[in-house]
């Protein structure tokens, strides 16, 4: 075979396979760290493999989740500041996991960008790995996608896929949530990966650029602040489920906050009464209410405001759910009660948050 004079190369176009093989050398050593039994975590085949019986169920439900960390990846890009964000693709689908009494199991990683720079991808793959060793999950393969024309020089997105399982009878929530059950909530570490359309517009409105010093955080970047990853609450409320047998529910603080999220895992004829003068509202929260003139029910319908999980718990087994919570490093807050649902308001607050700097 001949080659043509002055043909075109994939290069040309630019889409550098050496570039995407420098990757794949470069997070190898990553994701071999992340093996668990049932996955020894290899990459390179045409699919990752997982062997249910090996983890030591008899029979199980597989969970499947899948999420991104939407447009929080842009302050990643704009900073330069790649490393953790890895850390909050994992989280967002393997807590969703959990919520249902399911143990991640592997995760699937997809990296989109206009051009591939393999030390910039390496860094996020490392914060994915971080993930998946904290929540016991293999990575166990990913995609790769380099796309110029549909991305800019520098752009890139990010999804992530977990599965997860738990022995048959045993998910969550539990068909026995019964009004006076108590609420418990854990605390987050930040705004984690939803609402940043609107934190980044109230930082343009600010005027303060993402290098300069946070106003709630004084010994940290506006940005640095602002990407600190996703709790990852896998390992704390699996070992809540099992020591105590009394977690009925639970649910993952994202999009929709509270006022959405919490009703997703109670029966229709039942709601929650959040008392919000137990709800310890992180510092981020208060500037960005501050800053961006944002109503107290628009910011419990958009951000977590400190409280990243939810437990519905047995009214006679919270102290022991809390000790146990609070031994495996959660701050907890005891938020309120299972009520029956008044009309479409599922969850009712009483009080107010503490929104003052």
């Amino acid at each position: 075979m001949t080659d043509r004079k002055n043909g075109l190369t994939y290069a040309d176009s630019g889409v550098d396979i050496d570039a995407g093989n420098r990757l794949v050398d470069l997070i190898k050593p990553m994701v071999r760290a992340t093996a668990r039994a049932g996955a020894d975590a290899e990459i390179g085949g045409f699919g990752g493999l997982f062997d249910l019986k090996a983890a030591g169920f008899r029979d199980p439900v597989l969970v499947a989740a899948t999420d991104g960390v939407g447009t929080k990846v842009k302050i990643a890009i704009e900073t330069g500041l790649h490393g953790r964000i890895g850390i909050d693709l994992v989280a967002m689908s393997v807590n969703d996991l959990v919520v249902q009494g399911a143990e991640p199991l592997f995760f699937l990683d997809y990296f989109a960008c206009g051009k591939l720079d393999p030390e910039a991808a390496a860094a996020i793959v490392a914060g994915v790995a971080e993930g998946c060793r904290e929540s016991g999950c293999a990575l166990i393969g990913g995609e790769t996608a380099e796309m110029p024309g549909l991305y800019k020089d520098g752009d890139y997105d990010l999804a992530g896929f977990a599965v997860g399982a738990a022995e048959r009878g045993t998910l969550l929530p539990r068909k026995d949530i019964a009004a006076g059950d108590a609420v418990i909530g854990l605390a987050s570490s930040g705004v984690h990966s939803n609402g940043f359309s609107l934190v980044r517009k109230i930082v343009e409105q600010s005027g303060l650029g993402f290098a300069a010093q946070a106003p709630f955080s004084p010994v940290m970047t506006l940005g640095g602040a602002l990407l600190a990853p996703t709790r990852l609450y896998v390992k704390s409320c699996l070992r809540a489920i099992r020591e105590t047998g009394a977690v009925k529910g639970l649910a993952h603080i994202t999009g929709g906050g509270f006022t959405d999220n919490i009703p997703r895992v109670l029966p229709k004829h039942l709601g929650v009464g959040i008392d919000l003068a137990n709800l310890p509202v992180l510092p981020v929260f208060k500037w960005l209410a501050a800053q961006g003139g944002i109503a107290e029910l628009e910011m419990l319908r958009t951000f977590n405001c400190g409280i990243g999980m939810i437990a519905i718990v047995e009214p006679d087994a919270v102290e022991k759910v809390v000790a146990v919570f609070e031994d495996a490093g959660e701050g907890v807050a005891v938020l309120g009660k299972v009520i029956p649902a008044e009309g479409e308001d599922r969850v009712v607050y009483n009080g107010n948050l503490d929104l003052a700097l």
